[in-house]
């Protein structure tokens, strides 16, 4: 229908009732943001209760908890590799009430070392807060005659596969650390997987393996004993930890960095100001001082931190970790 001007009459009564549905959405995402939460939110630790990641996340929920006024309950789910946890995550409802705490490098690693997973981190996740990182130092042990990094290299490639390099198992974090730094220096060790630190420990305190490259938190009083040495930590910034230790870049190899990672995850497609609540609120937990103080005592720093930052940060650990895997040409055993 037009009127005497040739317009449609209908259609500004269109564009109106098109604006009203438009704001009608957005008023619907928006009391749905002030409204969550309004009931208990789980929370998936991928590993057994007791160890770091369920550690980390009951210390963070009972944070956000306080914050957000409803429960956040731990549920773990753990095995193979981590990956079962990160299943269950993948399969929830992306509604806010379902998070993971996990780790970015582990899901990094996973595609390579884990045939037909059902997730993709970077399809399925959004990574909503980085928590904090665990430090990890270059061991050695005492006897070997190397003050420094740049000689534990120089002897390495002198004498290539001479010296042997512990890890936690193969695929792990250990002993991809050590595939790092080969490629990086041309530092040839001869690897030897056990099935976890605390099985090499006393090999390489006593002598019978030489490094590893580990998380230095099972290893800081026997450093600080002189059973082991730590010539570096392969964090950014030195450790509070040990921070008379160089990182990696003052000990001469810029560019190699490394961590145990504490990620808080959500379901791809959770509502965008969900998100902004949440990582608005962890960053709070974050930054309180009993948070940090029990996390240091874990051996975490913690990060924190806007969540495009934590986007960035997996997509540049997906990257690190899947070349020095190709380049490597490492494939399950």
């Amino acid at each position: 229908m037009k009127d005497k001007r040739g317009y449609n009459s209908l259609l500004p009564r269109r564009l109106l009732m098109a604006g009203s549905a438009a704001g009608a959405l957005v008023a619907f995402s928006t009391a749905h943001a002030q409204a969550w939460p309004t009931k208990q939110i789980r929370v998936i630790a991928p590993y057994p209760p007791g160890g770091g990641v369920d550690t980390v996340a009951r210390a963070f929920s009972e944070k956000v908890s306080i914050k957000l006024g409803q429960p956040l309950v731990v549920d773990n789910q753990p095995g193979a590799g981590a990956t079962i946890g990160a299943a269950a995550l993948a399969r929830s409802a992306p509604d806010g009430y379902t998070m993971m705490v996990g780790s970015l490098v582990d899901y990094s690693i996973a595609p390579f070392f884990h045939n037909n997973l059902s997730f993709d981190m970077a399809k399925d996740f959004v990574p909503v807060l980085e928590i904090g990182n665990g430090t990890i130092g270059v061991l050695v042990t005492p006897s070997l005659p190397v003050k420094n990094v740049q000689e534990l290299i120089a002897l390495a490639r002198k004498e290539p596969g001479k010296l042997s390099y512990a890890s936690s198992g193969f695929g792990g974090l250990i002993h991809l650390n050590y595939e790092m730094l080969k490629q990086m220096t041309g530092a040839e060790m001869t690897h030897v997987p056990y099935k976890g630190t605390s099985f090499f420990q006393a090999d390489l305190y006593e002598g019978r393996v030489q490094v590893s490259i580990d998380n230095v938190l099972a290893h800081l009083p026997h450093i600080a004993s002189g059973k082991v040495r730590c010539l570096a930590v392969t964090s950014k910034t030195r450790s509070p930890l040990l921070p008379e230790v160089p990182t990696m870049a003052e000990a001469g190899v810029p560019g190699f960095e490394s961590a145990t990672n504490y990620t808080l995850f959500v379901p791809r497609g959770t509502p965008g100001e969900v998100v902004a609540k949440l990582s608005a609120v962890g960053n709070e937990a974050v930054k309180d001082d009993d948070f940090r103080a029990r996390m240091l005592k874990l051996g975490i720093v913690t990060t924190g931190g806007p969540q495009a930052e934590a986007q960035a940060k997996m997509v540049s650990e997906m990257k690190r970790w899947g070349d020095v895997i190709q380049k490597g040409n490492i494939k399950p055993t």
